[in-house]
């Protein structure tokens, strides 16, 4: 029998956890380590340079891919590996029993990152709701091109991947407001997620702009098992 069932999206960095945990600010670090070392350049061109490919691109890897014929994977072990993930990231019961009170038999739960595989795995694991979830469409490092949100070809392989063929059968959760608008540009339901301590956007990003993932729950009863 055909899975009919819609599929909920999940970004995983500063969405699944929140930012004060700064997975953000050490993986900034580390790239721009990395930068300095394998493009010779210093601190403060090294950040232009990793800004200027995050905002162009989505990642900044793939500019690194792009424009100096990096080894994505090699970049992968030098930062995204060597993320202190561990001292970080700890279980999140109130995540997991929002997770636990979505209906299974009504929605499916798919994770959606721009991370390589391990990287992905390893924060569900930590944060104890690796066992929720259906399946992983991540960024593959090993592909040329690269893959990464927002291109459209992303979305389509998480489709693929999930097996959902409608786009209205799509809901998507993210804390970047460049995914969450070409989520809802190619016909998802599109959640944006801005922490309490930022700013919102001049203009909303996605259909519905959110400050907890929590209120998931409030937007989407049809997949909770309890309001």
């Amino acid at each position: 029998m055909a899975d009919t069932r819609p599929v909920f999206f999940f970004d995983i960095d500063n969405c699944l956890y929140p930012k004060s945990r700064r997975v953000h600010d050490h993986m900034a670090e580390l790239i721009d380590d990395y930068f300095m070392r394998h493009l010779n350049l210093d601190r403060d061109e090294a950040y232009r340079l990793h800004t200027e490919y995050y905002t162009n691109y989505g990642l900044a890897i793939e500019g690194l891919v792009r424009h100096h014929e990096i080894d994505a994977l090699e970049y992968n072990r030098e930062v995204d590996d060597a993320l202190p993930l561990e001292s970080i990231i700890f279980p999140d019961p109130l995540l997991r029993n929002m997770l636990q009170d979505m209906d299974k038999s009504k929605v499916k739960l798919w994770l959606f990152t721009n991370a390589y595989v391990n990287h992905g795995k390893r924060v569900v694991r930590l944060l104890g709701v690796d066992d929720l979830f259906e399946g992983l469409t991540f960024c593959d490092y090993g592909q040329r091109p690269l893959i990464c949100k927002p291109h459209e070809e992303m979305f389509q392989k998480a489709m693929k991947e999930a097996g959902v063929t409608d786009v209205k059968k799509c809901y998507f959760v993210d804390d970047s407001a460049m995914n969450c608008r070409k989520a809802q540009e190619i016909g998802w339901t599109s959640a944006h997620l801005v922490e309490g301590v930022d700013p919102l956007p001049a203009v909303p990003a996605g259909n519905y702009q959110i400050r907890y993932l929590n209120e998931l729950r409030t937007l989407f009863p049809q997949f909770f098992k309890s309001s």
